[in-house]
């Protein structure tokens, strides 16, 4: 199934408390429809002493966002944009650019 949001393309968030902000999505929860983002969304937890965090005590850390809280940005404009799929002439199915008809090519590689 392919998704309009990957790993590492970058978006801008459009609700909430850090609305504005742009980011690169480090990972995603297709379960609940949620992202995480790199430098944004930061809380504060309290962790118990263990063997990934010897010491324990506060630790600051990503929290996720609602997917339909971000929005994809345009690299060339870099205004927000709508995101959808295009069949190639080699069969693959590609997203791309609804504005410009640009690809995006942060495919796998």
């Amino acid at each position: 199934m392919a998704s309009k949001f990957k790993k590492k393309d970058k978006v801008i968030i459009i609700a909430g408390k850090e609305k504005g902000k742009v980011s690169e999505i480090t990972s995603i929860i297709r379960k609940s429809n949620r992202v995480i983002l790199s430098g944004v969304n930061l809380i504060k937890k309290s962790v118990k002493p263990s063997k990934l965090e010897p010491d324990g005590g506060i630790v600051q850390r990503e929290a996720s966002l609602h997917i339909s809280n971000i929005s994809h940005i345009d690299s060339k404009t870099g205004f927000r944009s709508k995101v959808g799929f295009k069949l190639l002439q080699d069969g693959k199915k590609a997203r791309y650019i609804k504005k410009t008809g640009q690809l995006i090519d942060n495919e796998k590689s």
